[in-house]
């Protein structure tokens, strides 16, 4: 498991009256890399002390543990301001409720599944956030990918050449998530610790 992080540039200066953006942290990386499963990891798992919450998200697609909706109605969520931040990836439409990062208020954590192409937005929306790239081996994705079976093999190399074209974000904490999933979470605990 690799870990990366450089302080100085993970962090942009906040604003005045922006400093509760510091406790919200994107995750982001190609599917199969384990975001989902390391959020969950860090939710039953959170560093001494703190409170961390799941922004559950808005998707067009079948999701169990999100918020599943059809693309007019989406629209007419992004439309009317409900969405504090949407992004499209690989034909599907995703946002999330601006209710869902309310506990920011209060001090607590937020963990978003986010996409790398929204980052750039996303850090100019969010001044201080922190960003987590999850990457893996491609040998990896394509076991994890073909493992879940929700796309044929042709699909799979579709998603493994998308995520080998696109750049790694810059300004982030980057996990390799190739092996046991408790290192990167570990790992993370003390990143968050650190942004206190």
């Amino acid at each position: 498991m690799s870990f990366v992080l450089n302080q100085a540039e993970a962090h942009s200066p906040l604003e005045a009256g922006e400093s509760m953006n510091a406790r919200l942290v994107y995750f982001m990386g190609p599917s199969g890399a384990g975001k989902d499963s390391l959020m969950h990891w860090l939710a039953k798992h959170p560093p001494d002390g703190q409170r961390l919450h799941l922004a559950r998200r808005t998707v067009t697609r079948p999701a169990p543990d999100d918020e599943a909706t059809d693309p007019a109605t989406f629209e007419r969520l992004r439309q009317a301001g409900a969405l504090a931040m949407h992004w499209s990836a690989n034909g599907w439409h995703y946002g999330v409720r601006r209710e869902h990062l309310k506990p920011l208020t209060d001090g607590d954590w937020v963990l978003v599944s986010g996409s790398r192409a929204h980052w750039p937005t996303v850090q100019s929306l969010y001044p201080g956030l922190t960003g987590v790239h999850v990457h893996a081996s491609a040998g990896v994705l394509r076991q994890r990918l073909l493992e879940r079976g929700r796309e044929s093999a042709v699909e799979v190399e579709a998603r493994i050449a998308r995520a080998a074209a696109l750049p790694a974000p810059l300004g982030v904490v980057s996990v390799c998530n190739n092996g046991v999933l408790a290192e990167a979470g570990e790992a993370l605990q003390n990143v968050l610790l650190a942004v206190v």
